[in-house]
């Protein structure tokens, strides 16, 4: 750029290379490594004030700099000033900028500063702002959340136990509009309900929101692609809006929300520092109390408060809500088990039999659970909490096990037989206790595979005694192995004993052998 300022040291360079040597502005800004058009400026500048090659003994770098770079001389007349606060808010709006600023300034003030000098006198007082107040986005454009470093404690009224809350903090970036409430943890549930009621306290929701990588909401923080959370992903489709975290050593990325943090933590709890609080509740209604202050007071260095912006900013381009609230959901990946059953904190739901053995993507609410297999829902069912119990479909089933699956009911009995007769009829017992044989086909293959661990002969004779006392299961075959109850007589046995006369006279049944 021809009005680039260099250093004294280049300077003087220059004007060696130009005066000593007589090379050409070409030859000097190849030499130099520096645009030709600052050479021809620089000397342009050189001829203008008279200096010459070498230069006057005595002249520093400051006399140089003098004489190239003369201040601008007193005007008489005073120009108009720009509403310096007006420009900062105007920028926030969509599609403004300070070349439409500066026109409108030069249409309201035809002797006004040049669109240069105007920029510069704007971003010379918009640096001097704090750092809370450089409100760097346009509005409805970004929402920034974070939890704040402090938390609060909360004492139990029967028990005097203390528990520590969690502080969401949420802020807009236009407006730097303020959400703060307490949760009992920063869990995915409390995450995610912070978001809705944050979303619900602005009426609306901004075009993006940026997480500081928390590992709740970011599975696997990356600078380029983070993962997000399924429930997270969830949560951004219903409300339309794009997660985008703070990038990993990017302080600017993060700037705003550790600024309302910051806020949040000197104007709301360090006021509440001395209050006992019984409940989070309480808590929160002292928060709520305190935000409205937060939110309606005026700023130091800025005409008008944190609401104000607000309403005229953030809140005329904040997208709708949706219709309905969004439904909590976790999201699981668990396997088929080849009894065409998946499990979900314990109790087992069906899925179509095709799927044995393949990963299924499983939705889960606290009313529903659904099922989807390479993003198409394969199964829907309510949610149960029985655990160890199923919950099947009936045209989840095979029409013919042979056609579709390795695993019968009459193999799993063959496989038990080579263990011995009453492995094969627990094996049996088992099967026909459910309401569908393929129910007990896991418990069966846990059976089984007890075997590895104690033997067959203590498995068959585990199996027997599990017949006999009508423990049929595979918790009772292992607690009967675990417990060495297997190397006992079984009850008959002993009660057959104990019925016999103990007598020196009376022979055994060993005396005849």
């Amino acid at each position: 750029m021809a009005n680039r300022r260099l250093s004294m040291r280049r300077v003087r360079e220059i004007l060696r290379l130009k005066y000593e040597l007589g090379l050409t502005e070409r030859r000097i800004s190849i030499s130099l490594g520096i645009a030709r058009s600052t050479v021809a400026d620089h000397l342009g500048r050189a001829k203008m004030a008279g200096i010459g090659w070498p230069l006057p003994s005595g002249m520093d770098d400051e006399s140089l700099e003098r004489l190239l770079f003369p201040p601008p001389p007193p005007s008489s007349v005073r120009r108009p000033q720009p509403d310096l606060p007006l420009i900062h808010r105007e920028l926030r709006r969509k599609g403004v900028t300070l070349q439409l600023l500066w026109q409108e300034y030069k249409a309201k003030h035809p002797d006004g500063y040049q669109y240069t000098r105007f920029c510069d006198l704007y971003r010379e007082w918009s640096g001097r702002l704090d750092l809370p107040m450089r409100f760097d986005h346009k509005a409805g454009e970004r929402t920034f959340v974070d939890y704040a470093g402090q938390t609060v404690p909360i004492v139990d009224r029967i028990t005097g136990e203390i528990r520590e809350a969690e502080i969401f903090v949420a802020v807009l970036g236009a407006s730097n509009y303020t959400f703060a409430e307490a949760t009992w943890t920063q869990s995915l549930p409390d995450w995610i309900g912070s978001h809705v009621r944050a979303f619900e306290y602005f009426e609306g929701v901004t075009e993006i929101v940026t997480p500081d990588n928390p590992r709740v909401g970011v599975s696997k923080p990356c600078r380029y692609e983070p993962d997000l959370n399924p429930t997270y992903q969830d949560l951004a489709s219903h409300y339309g809006v794009a997660i985008i975290p703070a990038r990993a050593g990017k302080p600017k990325d993060k700037a705003k929300v550790e600024a309302g943090v910051l806020v949040v933590e000197r104007w709301i709890l360090a006021r509440l520092r001395n209050r006992t609080f019984f409940s989070l509740a309480e808590l929160n209604d002292a928060i709520g109390e305190l935000l409205e202050d937060l939110n309606g007071r005026p700023f130091k260095k800025l005409p008008g408060t944190r609401r104000r912006l607000y309403e005229e900013l953030d809140r005329p381009a904040l997208k709708p809500l949706p219709s309905s609230p969004f439904e909590y959901a976790e999201w699981a990946r668990p396997g088929v088990n080849i009894d065409y059953h998946v499990e979900i904190d314990g109790h087992y739901y069906s899925v179509p039999y095709r799927l044995v053995k393949d990963r299924v993507d499983a939705r889960i609410t606290a009313a529903t659970v659904e099922i989807f297999h390479k993003g198409k829902r394969v199964a829907s069912h309510a949610r149960s909490r029985r655990k160890g119990k199923h919950t099947t479909l009936k045209e989840h089933m095979p029409k013919s096990h042979q056609a579709y699956l390795e695993w019968t009911p009459s193999r799993i009995i063959s496989w038990a037989e080579k263990t011995g007769e009453n492995t094969a009829a627990l094996i049996a017992a088992v099967m026909e206790r459910r309401p569908h044989p393929e129910q007990g086909f896991r418990s069966c293959l846990g059976i089984m595979r007890l075997g590895k661990e104690y033997g067959a002969d203590r498995l068959e004779a585990a199996c027997r005694r599990a017949l006999a006392v009508n423990a049929v299961s595979y918790k009772s075959v292992k607690s009967i192995l675990k417990t060495g109850l297997d190397r006992q007589p079984l009850p008959e046995e002993r009660e057959r004993r104990a019925n016999l006369i103990d007598h020196p006279n009376i022979r055994g049944s060993d005396y005849y052998h």
